[in-house]
């Protein structure tokens, strides 16, 4: 059996996403998970065929989830297909411009890169040494979400803060989701005949995590999410953009400790802050069309500031070929494409509604009238894209 597939790891602090991916073909011969990772109620879940299995994994650990992952590939005969293992990794810092094979040295770097992803890195680094242990002689590279915002300029990435801030401790903003970027260009400029380096083409990556980026022939010159996934736009639990003085008034009016607002701004706004009642767009817009005006409202917010966005990015491009959406709410949310559309019909957009309305669960295609700007929804495959910067690093 040649080994022509890649086995794609993404590591998070209590869970592990996996597929086998033959990049050439783009074949996808399994994916899964291994969730609730240190507690007794670990589980392996994967879908092979179209059919789903799963298997208790008792309290492991990132080690114990490889591990077990290997089993399953060896029982499905998958595991001497596997040529090499590419893995996610969040935060790259300024050091990583373009994917990686895995040396010391990258696993330093990564390292040093803690601070700006305290809850990712070190996730990520887990996966690194596991999938080393257990599948030895095996090439492992590493694909960074931080890498394609490399591109931007000094202009755009800046804050206006004491300079020393930047140069001493990299204070400045990196963005993320850019292997989704990437692929979702990519795959844009292919589908509407354009040359990917003569377009400008605007990207809004919507799920739980959202940004968007401005990607002008080919390369990001600007997005939303900043130092940290917290800048930007309003998210699933996260707030995006506020006023920084935030923290100060309510720790003098209300007390709040520094980590209380932290903590509150990641995991008790967006979505969720705003309705009172989930961070699920799927549940928000079912209220909201039941008459519940908050529930409105928080999908008021959220487009005004996506569209408030996008609309700086046209400007900073000097043109767009497309609007493209994606992510669980672009792929999904007809409801949230056609507000945020609406609102940018100075760019010269006209929603198709039907077409809207038929665009949802992995389906690609424009999504506006014919002779309008284009806006457009594709379905994003970063795993494929790691399959394929894995197999180039190692080939």
């Amino acid at each position: 059996m040649s080994k022509d597939s890649i086995l794609v790891i993404n590591c998070g602090s209590s869970s592990l996403k996996f597929s086998v991916i033959n990049p050439a073909t783009e074949e996808e011969s399994i994916n899964g998970l291994a969730e609730r990772m240190g507690s007794s109620e670990a589980v392996l879940r994967w879908k092979i065929n179209g059919e789903k299995g799963s298997q208790a994994l008792g309290q492991a650990a990132h080690d114990q989830a490889i591990e077990g992952l290997m089993g399953l590939l060896r029982e499905e005969g998958l595991i001497d297909r596997i040529a090499a293992i590419g893995h996610r990794v969040v935060h790259g810092g300024e050091k990583f411009t373009q994917s990686a094979l895995v040396t010391d040295e990258v696993i330093a770097a990564i390292e040093d890169c803690i601070p700006l992803a305290p809850l990712h890195n070190p996730a990520h680094l887990l996966g690194i040494k596991a999938a080393q242990k257990f599948f030895p002689g095996l090439p492992n590279a590493v694909v960074f979400d931080t890498a394609f915002h490399q591109t931007m300029a000094a202009e755009t990435y800046l804050y206006a803060i004491p300079y020393e801030l930047y140069e001493k401790h990299g204070v400045r903003r990196y963005g993320a989701h850019g292997t989704s970027y990437r692929y979702v260009g990519q795959a844009a400029a292919d589908m509407l005949g354009l040359d990917i380096n003569n377009s400008s083409i605007m990207v809004a990556h919507l799920g739980n995590g959202a940004s968007a980026c401005a990607i002008k022939n080919g390369k990001s010159i600007d997005t939303t999410m900043g130092l940290t996934p917290l800048e930007g736009l309003v998210m699933g639990t996260r707030s995006g953009d506020i006023d920084p003085n935030l923290f100060n008034f309510l720790n003098k009016s209300l007390g709040y400790s520094l980590e209380r607002t932290t903590e509150m701004l990641n995991k008790e706004s967006g979505l969720l802050g705003l309705s009172g009642m989930d961070s699920d767009c799927r549940v928000i817009e079912d209220a909201a069309q039941e008459g519940n005006k908050r529930a409105q409202l928080t999908l008021d917010v959220f487009c005004h500031v996506l569209a408030e966005k996008l609309a700086g990015f046209a400007a900073a491009m000097g043109s767009v070929d497309a609007l493209v959406f994606t992510g669980g709410i672009g792929e999904n949310s007809s409801i949230i494409r056609k507000n945020v559309i609406e609102r940018l019909s100075i760019f010269g957009f006209k929603l198709h509604e039907q077409k809207n309305d038929e665009t949802f669960r992995g389906k690609s295609g424009v999504i506006t009238e014919e002779g309008s700007t284009v806006a457009m929804v594709v379905a994003t495959n970063e795993e494929l894209m790691i399959a394929r910067d894995t197999q180039a690093l190692t080939a």
